[in-house]
């Protein structure tokens, strides 16, 4: 199994949820409202006047098989407006209770 942490701007949140649901993937965590600025080109989202928009996160842990899928689609996200900023991270679930 792994965990895929998907970080971008509020904007894409209907998006998210809804490429989760046409994955089939159930299970998610999410935090509607975090602050930070992307390593390469990201504008800082910070919730203030002068960077006033927000990120969100989410996190779910799937079967090895999905990972490429969810990727793919996040890269595809990404290329319609990369202003827009979203990442995805994935790292190895060594044990679950």
């Amino acid at each position: 199994m792994k965990a895929v942490l998907i970080i971008y701007n509020q904007a894409h949140t209907e998006r998210i949820e809804y490429m989760l649901d046409r994955l089939g993937i159930k299970g998610y965590t999410q935090w509607p409202t975090i602050m930070g600025r992307g390593s390469e080109t990201g504008e800082p989202r910070m919730g203030t006047h002068t960077w006033p928009e927000l990120n969100s996160a989410t996190l779910t842990i799937i079967e090895d098989q999905k990972v490429d899928v969810v990727l793919e689609k996040v890269k595809k996200l990404d290329a319609v407006n990369e202003e827009v900023g979203i990442r995805a991270f994935v790292w190895d679930i060594l044990d679950a209770v």
